[in-house]
């Protein structure tokens, strides 16, 4: 089968006959290969008032496409037509299809023609142009996207039209193209760059009258209907003409020699773009390269709807200007991920500061189709091909030579040039040894950090307040009707420029929808990507290059990372999410931070990672997309399970020893080095990784990594209870009983229930509290743990001790008192011994009471709890012997624990 776009839509041996049939082929063929979804296809086929039957219509038509892609074979080797969620997927090969087969030739010929070869860039070019019948996607209505697309490929005929015809003219074909470009002229007669390539054309005819009256006809036009000269390009080309300077003349390239009076194989002047403004153009040294003729190359536009980045556009203004004691730099390195906005700030501050530089500037991309990156001979003959004429037929290999040439032909030139998207050092160090007058924006998601002398200007996310101006600057009236979702919008954006730019086109290409509906489908991080996609503008494919070019080994890492717990998170969670060793896991961070997949984040102290939202949106997307996605999940969160709960134990140890009777190490697991993760503060320690920590029992209870959810839980109870952390405490230990009760796990079980019970009992819920504790005790009975019943009865005691119930309370913590000797729990000594002098203190025995506190004080000593050492020390220096200071029964508030207050307990007497 053949599918053809670029003209009227057809699809053969047979298409469509009706429109809408058609319409719906278009859509689906313009963005083959991808999902579209089907409230995008019933907006186009429909616009603003689709049918209520909209949706079962398109079904019709999805079969009736159905049935003609079957009759030319219906397999995916002739077009297929999928139902993917959340919408259809037509698949079709490549080479039957007119529009991949346009791009093909379309960026092979830009390659060849950037390699100086420019007979192939001439055929290939042709070749392309060729497939065209037509005004792209005519023959059927047009909704917003397909109008769109229409315009793009449109545009993109013309971009390819035009590199053709300066191929040709750089092949001395001038004679051809006068007629090709009379008659493109009169179809177009406000391009300027046809214009231009006419008069250089017509020039060497010998027709320079007519040169200059196809100036004075376009100056005629441009006024008229536009109210605007010439450009200044342009203008200048015209005054050549009037001079009739030389070196408007064609000349074979010095590299290259004509071969049986043909055109040369190398390039000559051809004519640069006159639609743009350019500086007074310096002579070149006698012995140097030839200026190229025709207009010189100069800087594209500034972004129009640039807001924000006032601190950035500053910095490297100052950079470039100098000042009082600080020289003006001469390169300026501007780094930072894709999609953040370095080329619009490298454009916008070119042209703050375009008065240093009156030989202009010029932007050179320094990557090539799809996406690679030009070796450093490419990128050098592409920047000698836009200033001179003096360009060997392939590029240079020779660092020195081409560095020369450059030099040469950048000599007397006071220029700015913007080179975008720079990968390494490597690649432009020959083009940045040229410049010696002028300067250098060199932009890259890497930062350069080996160039010598440069400045460096790190961009990263917008602030809230930039990222909603852009929006209001881009998405028109509509967004400042709802500045609430505009908000939200900006917040799901990740206050990234790219995406806030994508997401005001796609409420612009959607008129009947609103900033609200807009925030609501970008909620959703399965499918926020998706929605992030209007036209050429793709964030995904943005954000995806990156990442394809890392190595496999990178590529793996900055997937696993998405399962990180918590939004930033250090070294050794790396290690565990990765299976490596600290040192490589450290180093495997620092690649990803390089090369902008991952941001460091410093307090001074200690280095965290982190991603910025939309990559970890685009890693989990990828991380899913695997084959083996669910095992691999599974086998990453079980090794961050066990990495938190090694040194969760460590932690809880040190902050509260004794306090987990059962933490056992986990034995054939290697674990961190706990001592110099945790480091002195174990109350710090948890409190930085809490977030994680919380994440990790809900990740781990996902998987249905049951021991690990209780083990994790029952570490991390000790923090939620010097905390005060309710929620914390309350949610992780539900999902811990959940996991016990389902691993029939009575041990476990027990353990939990009593955690349970003493949350209830620092959230003051008696009777909660004591079901707890009492189905905690039954459990440890039956798995014959001595040390949990007699913690059990201890938590039952402060209960009953909290409501007045001395007897009561007294016999539990005497009972468990018993077993917590023979046991040897020094914790539940300190527990028992605390609780018995406060029943005595009730009762207003203050020196048996304070006899037992000096007991559990030495209890406390033995055992290293440095906490409860303090409390007992400040309990039984408030029993003062003085009867006039001591504490009465009743009225007073009297500390219980380490932070812990009863009020109502007792008063001065």
């Amino acid at each position: 089968m053949r599918f053809r776009v670029l003209g009227p839509v057809s699809l053969s041996p047979r298409t469509p006959s009706a429109a809408k049939p058609r319409a719906l082929l278009a859509t689906l063929l313009v963005q083959a290969g991808e999902v579209v979804p089907v409230h995008s296809l019933i907006d186009e086929l429909w616009g603003t008032e689709p049918p209520r039957t909209a949706t079962t219509t398109l079904q019709v038509y999805v079969s009736q496409l159905r049935k003609v892609l079957a009759e030319g074979g219906g397999s995916a080797h002739s077009g297929e037509l999928l139902t993917r969620a959340p919408g259809y997927l037509l698949a079709v090969p490549e080479r039957d299809f007119d529009l991949p087969c346009f791009e093909r030739l379309r960026a092979e010929g830009r390659a060849a023609y950037q390699e100086g070869d420019f007979v192939r860039a001439s055929g290939l070019l042709h070749e392309a142009l060729a497939l065209w019948t037509g005004p792209a996607l005519s023959g059927i209505p047009h909704g917003v996207r397909l109008e769109s697309a229409a315009i793009r490929l449109d545009e993109l005929r013309m971009e390819v039209l035009e590199q053709r015809i300066v191929a040709d003219l750089r092949l001395g074909r001038h004679q051809e193209l006068a007629g090709e470009l009379l008659a493109l002229a009169n179809e177009h007669p406000l391009r300027e760059t046809l214009h231009g390539h006419l008069m250089v054309a017509l020039y060497r005819t010998g027709r320079g009258s007519d040169a200059l009256r196809v100036y004075g006809r376009l100056r005629h036009s441009l006024v008229e209907e536009l109210g605007v000269e010439p450009s200044p390009g342009l203008s200048r080309l015209h005054e050549r003409v009037l001079r009739r300077e030389p070196s408007l003349d064609w000349q074979p390239p010095r590299s290259t020699r004509p071969a049986n009076g043909d055109a040369p194989d190398g390039a000559a002047g051809a004519v640069g773009s006159p639609g743009r403004p350019a500086g007074p153009r310096r002579a070149a040294p006698a012995d140097g390269p030839r200026p190229l003729p025709g207009p010189a190359p100069t800087l594209p536009a500034a972004p129009p709807g640039f807001v924000g980045r006032d601190e950035e556009l500053a910095y490297g203004e100052r950079a470039l200007r100098g000042g009082v004691g600080r020289p003006a730099v001469r390169v300026l390195a501007v780094s930072g991920p894709a999609g953040v906005g370095k080329t619009a700030l490298a454009l916008r501050l070119a042209h703050r500061t375009a008065d240093l530089f009156p030989d202009g500037g010029l932007l050179l991309g320094l990557r090539g189709p799809q996406g690679r990156p030009l070796s450093a001979a490419q990128a050098g003959s592409a920047l000698l091909r836009r200033l001179t004429d003096d360009v060997p037929g392939v590029p240079l290999t020779d660092p020195e030579e081409l560095t020369d040439r450059l030099r040469r032909a950048l000599h007397g030139r006071r220029m700015l040039l913007i080179l975008d998207d720079a990968a390494s050092e490597q690649q432009i160090r020959p083009l940045l040894q040229a410049v010696t007058e002028g300067s250098v924006i060199v932009t890259g998601r890497r930062r350069a950090a080996a160039l010598d002398g440069a400045e460096h200007l790190r961009l990263d996310a917008v602030r809230p307040e930039e990222a909603v101006e852009l929006l209001l600057a881009a998405g028109g009236e509509r967004m400042a009707q709802d500045p609430v979702a505009v908000a939200e919008i900006a917040r799901l954006c990740g206050c990234f420029p790219l995406a806030l730019r994508v997401a005001a086109a796609a409420l612009t290409a959607r008129p009947h929808t609103t900033p609200a509906a807009l925030a609501g489908r970008l909620r959703d991080e399965r499918t926020r990507l998706g929605v992030l996609r209007e036209g050429d503008l793709d964030l995904r494919s943005s954000l995806l290059t990156g990442y394809q070019e890392a190595g496999p080994a990178l590529r793996r890492a900055f997937r696993l990372l998405s399962l990180a717990p918590a939004p930033d998170f250090s070294g050794w969670t790396v290690a565990a999410l990765l299976g490596t060793g600290p040192a490589e896991a450290e180093e495997t961070a620092e690649e990803l931070v390089r090369a902008q997949l991952l941001e460091a984040r410093t307090d001074g102290r200690s280095v965290r990672y982190g991603f910025h939202s939309l990559l970890r949106v685009l890693a989990t997307e990828l991380r899913e997309a695997e084959p083996d996605a669910a095992r691999t999940r599974r086998e990453v969160v079980e090794r961050l399970g066990r990495a938190y709960g090694s040194l969760a134990r460590y932690a809880d140890q040190r902050l509260a020893p004794g306090r987990n009777w059962r933490a056992r190490p986990d034995a054939g697991h290697p674990a961190p080095d706990a001592a110099e993760i945790v480091g002195a503060s174990p109350l710090g320690w948890f409190r930085e990784e809490a977030t994680g920590l919380v994440e990790t029992v809900r990740q781990t209870h996902a998987a249905g990594l049951w021991r690990l959810v209780w083990d994790l839980a029952g570490s991390a109870a000790g923090y939620f209870h010097a905390r005060a952390a309710w929620e914390e405490w309350e949610e992780t230990h539900r999902l811990a009983l959940d996991a016990a009760r389902r691993a029939r796990n009575t041990e476990a079980e027990a353990a939990v229930q009593y955690a349970l019970g003493d949350l209830a009992w620092q959230r003051r819920q008696a009777d909660r509290a004591l079901r707890h504790h009492t189905a905690a005790q039954h459990a440890f009975e039956l798995v014959r743990d001595r040390t949990g019943v007699a913690r059990c009865r201890i938590g039952a005691a402060d209960v009953l001790l909290g409501q007045g119930l001395l007897e009561h309370a007294a016999r539990r913590y005497g009972r468990a008192l018993a077993l917590c000797s023979a046991e040897g729990d020094l914790r539940g000594e300190v527990a028992a011994l605390k609780g018995l002098a406060l029943v005595n203190l009730r009762r207003g025995r203050v020196d048996v009471a304070r006899r037992q506190l000096e007991q559990c004080g030495r209890a406390a000593e033995r055992l290293g709890d440095r906490r409860w050492t303090e409390y007992v020390r400040r309990t039984t220096a408030r029993l003062a012997p003085d009867p006039a200071h001591r504490l009465s029964p009743v009225g007073h508030a009297v500390e219980v624990g380490p932070g812990m207050w009863l009020i109502g307990t007792a008063t001065a007497a």
